[in-house]
């Protein structure tokens, strides 16, 4: 399926304590979002590219148990996930 806007992809973050430990942890640098479940991992790559402006070293998913997709999302060192998510307003 083609998504047209990244925002069709990227629906919103996911602010928990592992998530928050996730952000702080500088080996990690990764944030989790919540995205559509028909995405593919480059597809997620693309879209958070595009609307953050960093570059994303790796994408890793899952299906929650409600039936949601989380997306583990880890950032290149030269961006720093805590900074993004306060830029972003998550935290």
């Amino acid at each position: 399926m083609k998504f047209r806007q990244p925002q069709d992809i990227i629906k919103y973050p996911l602010i928990t304590e592992a998530a928050f430990n996730k952000m702080d942890n500088l080996s990690e640098n990764a944030l989790v979002f919540i995205v559509d479940r028909r995405a593919t991992k480059k597809e997620i790559r693309n879209a958070f590219e595009s609307l953050y402006d960093v570059k994303v070293i790796k994408v890793n998913t899952l299906i929650t148990p409600r039936g949601e997709k989380k997306a583990f999302i880890k950032l290149s060192p030269d961006h720093s996930a805590l900074d993004l998510a306060t830029e972003v307003g998550i935290i």
